[in-house]
């Protein structure tokens, strides 16, 4: 029996099991895939828009020789975080559900990667399983083509190819840019009538400029909607519709995360947000013992909740917790 169990290896589910052994009580980390895996999931040549003191966790010290470090820097430094204060993970084992015990303890039904199901005892469960296992479907005829994609990763295996960018985003806008450096030509399919007021004010200037200069093909108030093997239908507001021709896809939807282990442990969500109702106090859930952290709390709306947020959950939950026990 374990005092608390986290449920993910992310950011800030590490920096919740950091916070918990800092008060003495045991724990152990479940993670079906490895240690923040979603930052792996980001652009190999991504730049984060916080700088290395807002992504620190566990009073280790991240230093970079950037004012705002790349994905490769934060991989490295969350795997020393982990190592430097001796985190139990188990990798490459799934949660499956969380079971309420009638004396108010948890039992975790989780099968590993050879298939091996066990159940994981604990007096406190921690979800903090993020949103990037889920991406947002478009719903339309086609998206199940092999040349689709939700993420993306590099831009070579696209050199010299006509690729379609859906969305609007810094996902969408970097992945454009990285794309015309190896010589792919881009189009930029959005809904709205500019893209996005959140991208970096560092890329926007340099993304606008590649528009003028007609590197990246940019369709504002549109939508794709239908992919075919060769080419791509897209639909502007006032219903006028384009074919334009088309090797890949890249849909930088965004996500939405998982409800599965919420529900089984019976905590109540909003269908409209898939939010978990919780208490922003504490971050308990409205099932005694049970906590949410990190983006998992902001439901569909994503950029609600970041790892420079997130990471400060874990000192709540440590702290309700060893109250309750004093109690």
């Amino acid at each position: 029996m374990k005092d608390v169990i986290i449920i993910g290896a992310g950011p800030c589910g590490l920096s919740a099991a950091i916070e918990c052994q800092r008060q003495g009580l045991s724990t152990l980390i479940i993670e079906k895939n490895f240690i923040v895996h979603s930052i792996y999931l980001y652009p190999t040549s991504m730049q984060f828009f916080s700088t290395t003191s807002l992504l620190e966790i566990g009073d280790v010290p991240f230093t970079s020789p950037n004012d705002k470090p790349f994905r490769h820097e934060a991989l490295v430094y969350y795997r020393r975080a982990a190592e430097q204060h001796g985190l139990a993970i188990a990798a490459y084992e799934e949660a499956l559900s969380v079971e309420n015990n009638e004396d108010g303890s948890f039992t975790v039904h989780t099968v590993n990667k050879r298939g091996e199901r066990q159940s994981r005892q604990a007096a406190h469960v921690v979800i903090s399983t993020g949103y990037f296992d889920q991406p947002n479907m478009i719903g339309i005829p086609g998206e199940e083509l092999p040349k689709v994609t939700h993420y993306f990763g590099e831009a070579h295996p696209y050199t010299g190819m006509k690729v379609t960018v859906i969305g609007g985003s810094n996902s969408a806008v970097d992945a454009a840019l990285e794309l015309i450096r190896v010589g792919a030509s881009v189009d930029m399919v959005y809904r709205g009538a500019s893209i996005s007021d959140n991208i970096k004010p560092w890329v926007r200037p340099i993304f606008e400029s590649m528009v003028t200069k007609g590197l990246i093909t940019l369709h504002l108030e549109s939508r794709v909607t239908e992919i075919t093997p060769s080419s791509v239908i897209v639909t502007r507001h006032s219903g006028e519709a384009s074919e334009l021709d088309n090797d890949f896809v890249l849909a930088m939807t965004g996500f939405r995360p998982s409800r599965a282990l919420l529900s089984s442990a019976g905590v109540l969500m909003d269908d409209a947000l898939d939010k978990p109702s919780f208490d922003p106090s504490t971050m308990e859930s409205n099932i005694p013992g049970l906590y949410v952290a990190g983006v998992i709390a902001s439901g569909r709306n994503a950029n609600e909740v970041f790892i420079e947020t997130g990471r400060g959950h874990g000192k709540l939950i440590a702290d309700h917790i060893v109250s309750q026990k004093l109690k």
